[in-house]
């Protein structure tokens, strides 16, 4: 392995100009193909093998032409203070307002209030509900204008007029705040590695990394049905591990300078040495994006591969475009030890010899290991508390921020009608084998009336061949209460005893709100079978990277650790409300449900890459004649700066999206930061070194059988010294261009 990415990183070095040519056209082919391509919009959501989806298949089987796949909308209206929605020039109003929805091309049919039972009992509030042909994500832009228009006229007319549902949900905004995350990324370089241009590498690099990524995923959206947040994702985590990984080559680089090695040599071993890291680094990230594929939620399974897609080009890139542009750097990227003279430099190069923060951390832990390893484990345990707490859901209108009509409407329909309003259950009642279906139709609708938290339960509709039909319960708590779900369980656990008898009818629950429901659950039921496989296949890739059976353990368990201490300080947040002012938290609910498994196999891979990073640095050491305790110290001596540069990177790139419009983008944001906090500096960064230290010698044992079975992969560059050049200062002819 370190003999080929040798071999790679010198030919890059050497031949520049075709390697940098190669990745602009990529990078212009990518941005061509986003350019002709439609926006991205909502990614169809299923959810295969659950009770809601199979409901909803039933209903386009049985109510053909009914669009139930169609965007919504709730067009919500309230009279002025004092006035009442029945009042006849506000009854004309919102009746102009139904006509001019109706004519739309893509309404499938608008509901008149009046006529359909949509005016509150007080007669304040009436609201029209419209549904399309088409779904969401295939909204022409005309019809979401034509939308806004409408409830605009009715504004002028004195009605206060919002709309909800997903005809308006728009592709969410990360805000300012991810320019801050980059501009804290470009100070952090520019301090570790002591010079402007050697900063600029990474930047530039990780920008056409993430460019690339996020263009073929726009290009490919409508083609593969990708949702707006792919791409939003995609780009988090590709600037993230971007700006990283070309950090571990370019500082390895200036390393190698400093030993006074020529440039093409330097950059051949940096990415042989370093490189290695990260190709390791990079393939437990994939393979924790790649293994959400086993939840089997579409939606999620395609933004793991979008995502894994563009830390394979992050990784490519940090192994051929990196290496490429040192080569045009020249001598402007100057040794370690040394600053450029703009941040006043001019010095000589001072080899790393001396003792450096991360050399006396290293030492104070090596002599206190159990001490500094107990505070850690108490620490992060103490983190992780609220965890136990978790409560999980999707978000709904009622998590939107008060500044959206979204979230003004659904505070209108529960002001009118009462908060389950928002979420009603859509039961479907299968009567295809019954005798009289008409009967059964009515029984389950009164013994669901029967049942606690039931507000209002329509009347049957029945479909033209009278053999199915859907009833409306309305609940009395909001549709992301506990309460709730208990209402949807007490509905199913009945359909196939109280209900009906046993094969005359079947009863399924959907609707958003059931939806929700199952997706929390097969989440649930997916996450240990995900950590299984996930954990697993990188715990075997670590063994063949540190050759060892403690090390690799010892990763997943310090990662265990900072990914519950994580999901405590999410629930801390989100759920509880702590501090929720200044993370922008303007409604506090359950934790969205995709987040427990996203953050497993999100941070698992990221915590690898330092895991990765670190610990070849210290098994260098120990594989060139260290002791144990010693080569814990060099590790540090020569990684600490880095890791602590990188993580502060990521933790500034993952906290610039909590500024985002999206609640799932911002929730998933803040979670990322904070795992990094906890993973590299309490983790990587103390407990790490604390169980090195205590266990000496016994870390690095391998059965012998299993060292002569394991591929010699060779991260450490041990295999180099036959390709040293010997003439490591006669980099003259390698500097011209």
């Amino acid at each position: 392995m370190a003999t080929f990415l040798y071999r790679l990183g010198r030919l890059a070095f050497r031949r520049r100009h075709f390697v940098a040519l190669i990745w602009v056209a990529l990078l212009a082919l990518a941005g061509i193909g986003a350019a002709g391509a439609p926006a991205a919009g909502n990614s169809s959501f299923s959810i295969p093998g659950t009770e809601a989806q199979k409901a909803f298949d039933l209903l386009e089987e049985r109510f053909p032409g009914s669009s139930a796949d169609g965007a919504t909308a709730r067009v919500v209206f309230k009279a002025p203070s004092g006035e009442k929605m029945t009042d006849a020039g506000h009854k004309a109003t919102v009746e102009k307002t139904v006509g001019e929805l109706s004519g739309g091309s893509e309404v499938a049919r608008v509901t008149d209030p009046y006529q359909g039972g949509g005016v509150s009992q007080d007669g304040t509030i009436a609201y029209a509900s419209v549904t399309y042909d088409v779904s969401g994500m295939e909204l022409e832009e005309s019809s979401r204008e034509a939308l806004k228009a409408a409830a605009e006229d009715a504004r002028e007319a004195g009605l206060t007029v919002e709309i909800g549902g997903d005809a308006l949900q728009a592709v969410p905004e990360t805000g300012s705040a991810e320019i801050i995350g980059i501009g804290v990324a470009a100070v952090v370089l520019v301090i570790t590695l002591g010079s402007l241009l050697a900063a600029g590498l990474p930047l530039l690099t990780a920008i056409v990394g993430v460019g690339i990524g996020v263009s073929s995923i726009t290009a490919l959206a409508s083609t593969l049905d990708l949702g707006s947040t792919t791409s939003i994702l995609a780009s988090m985590i590709g600037l993230a591990v971007g700006i990283d990984y070309a950090l571990f080559v370019v500082s390895r680089y200036r390393a190698e300078l400093a030993e006074g090695r020529a440039r093409d040599e330097a950059a051949g071993r940096a990415v042989g040495t370093a490189g290695s890291a990260v190709v390791f680094a990079g393939l437990t990230v994939v393979i924790a994006l790649v293994g959400l594929s086993v939840v089997n939620i579409p939606m999620l399974t395609k933004m793991g591969v979008a995502a894994a897609g563009t830390v394979v080009i992050a990784v490519l890139i940090a192994l051929t475009l990196i290496p490429a542009l040192l080569g045009y750097a020249g001598r402007r990227v100057r040794p370690a030890g040394e600053k450029s003279k703009l941040l006043g430099g001019g010095r000589a190069v001072k080899k790393p010899q001396r003792r450096n923060m991360g050399t006396r951390w290293a030492s104070f832990v090596v002599r206190r290991p159990l001490a500094v390893l107990l505070l850690g484990v108490i620490g992060l345990g103490a983190a992780a508390v609220p965890a136990a707490s978790l409560e999980l859901g999707l978000p709904d209108d009622g998590s939107q921020p008060v500044s959206t009509t979204q979230r003004r409407a659904y505070d209108l329909l529960s002001e009118g009608f009462g908060p389950g309003f928002n979420g009603p259950l859509v039961v479907v009642v299968d009567a295809k084998g019954a005798g009289d279906p008409q009967t059964v139709f009515k029984g389950v609708g009164e013994d669901i009336k029967g049942l606690d938290n039931v507000v209002n339960v329509s009347p049957a509709q029945p479909n033209k061949a009278g053999d199915t039909a859907t009833i409306t319960v309305i609940p009395e708590s909001k549709p992301s209460s506990v309460t709730t779900e208990d209402l949807v369980h007490d509905i199913r656990d009945a359909a196939g005893t109280d209900f009906v008898a046993d094969g005359e009818a079947d009863v399924l629950v959907t609707g958003a709100t059931a939806m929700n429901i199952d997706v929390s659950q097969k989440l649930n039921d997916a996450l240990v079978p995900y950590l299984v496989l996930v954990v697993g296949l990188a715990f075997l890739l670590l063994i063949v990277v540190f050759r060892s059976i403690l090390v690799p353990l010892k990763a997943a368990l310090g990662f265990l650790l900072s990914v519950l201490a994580a999901l405590g300080a999410v629930v801390a947040v989100y759920q509880w409300g702590w501090l929720s002012g200044l993370m922008g938290v303007e409604e506090t609910g359950p934790i969205m449900s995709m987040m427990p498994i996203f953050m497993v196999g999100v941070v698992f891979g990221l915590a690898m890459d330092y895991e990765v990073f670190l610990v070849t640095r210290i098994r260098e050491a120990y594989v060139h004649g260290e002791k144990p305790g010693q080569a814990v110290v060099t590790g540090f001596q020569y990684s600490a700066r880095v890791v602590t540069a990188a993580a502060v990177i990521m933790i500034a790139v993952f906290s610039g999206f909590i500024g985002s419009s999206d609640s799932m983008v911002k929730m998933i944001g803040f979670g990322l930061a904070v795992a990094v906090l906890f993973d590299a500096f309490v983790v990587r960064m103390a407990i790490v070194p604390a169980v090195l230290a205590l266990l000496g010698t016994k870390a690095w044992w391998l059965p012998k059988w299993l060292d002569r079975a394991l591929p010699n992969v060779d991260v450490e560059g041990e295999g180099l010294a036959a390709h040293d050049t010997g003439n490591k200062d006669d980099d003259r002819e390698l500097v011209k261009a």
